[in-house]
């Protein structure tokens, strides 16, 4: 099985690299955004790299459904039938990606059980590349041609060093932050904040509010492959394709799952 998951990486990587490709393609135009329903944004790159990546699943496992951010309407009639099924965001961070400030990403992920064993993310300006699978370690490029190296997540310091997004904040989240103790900021957009912690230069990730489970699941079997967790605010690791809703519970990455993280649960 670990042998199988290494080889369905592996192709999962290198079909990210090809959505990040028509990504760029798009990025160095004057591309238009328009709106969903929900006043996201929604731009040409996020359904170009839809259709690439669904293309490329579609043809390296075909028996495998594939639910994206662009095909969410996927009922929970079918969906609950699901025991194995790629999770997609074909890019993760569109309001970076409006922004131009180069941090948004690909996100590929296989769910087995509930469980990402597979995770893929790339950030198609950079070209830095991570990928995981059960069993496996997670791995990072830094850019393309570069000698990959095992990421291993860090004991929690002190200070922390706190990575939150650039576009959602609270006042609740800071009060939640003060429990644990001296912090430092790192803003970053997307999935991103899952690489950090996983590559040891960040030590925390406290989402409150809103995602939908294809946000999370790549970043989530890096960050957990790599030493960390994603807990809800309970405690308890994530889990998906439980129920009829795609949006995920509050909660927090963590790169020592080791620490004592007690204090921000309940919160």
């Amino acid at each position: 099985m670990s042998a199988d998951l290494e080889n369905l990486a592996h192709s999962a990587a290198e079909i990210a690299i090809r959505a990040a490709a028509a990504i760029m393609d798009v990025y160095a135009s004057d591309f238009a955004v328009d709106h969903k329903d929900d006043r996201s944004p929604l731009t040409a790159a996020d359904l170009a790299a839809h259709r690439v990546i669904v293309a490329g699943l579609g043809a390296l496992t075909p028996e495998l459904p594939v639910l994206s951010e662009e095909s969410a309407a996927i009922g929970w009639d079918v969906r609950s039938a699901w025991t194995r099924y790629w999770l997609v965001d074909p890019l993760d961070g569109t309001r970076e990606f409006v922004k131009r400030n180069g941090e948004f990403t690909v996100n590929i992920a296989l769910i087995d059980r509930h469980r990402p064993v597979i995770g893929v993310v790339q950030t198609p300006v950079t070209g830095e590349l991570a990928w995981a699978w059960d069993g496996g370690g997670a791995w990072l490029i830094h850019a393309p041609g570069e000698t990959a190296h095992r990421m291993s997540t860090r004991k929690r310091p002190s200070p922390l060093v706190v990575a939150g997004s650039r576009s959602h904040a609270s006042e609740r989240e800071s009060v939640l932050l003060a429990k644990v103790g001296a912090c430092t900021k790192m803003p970053l957009g997307s999935s991103l904040k899952f690489l950090r912690i996983a590559a040891a230069e960040a030590d925390l990730y406290l989402r409150l509010g809103l995602t939908s489970e294809w946000d999370t699941a790549a970043g989530q079997c890096v960050l957990e492959q790599s030493g960390g967790a994603v807990l809800d605010l309970e405690g308890r690791p994530f889990r998906y394709n439980t129920k009829e809703s795609l949006l995920n519970p509050e909660f927090v990455a963590v790169g020592d799952r080791n620490a004592d993280w007690t204090m921000l649960f309940g919160g």
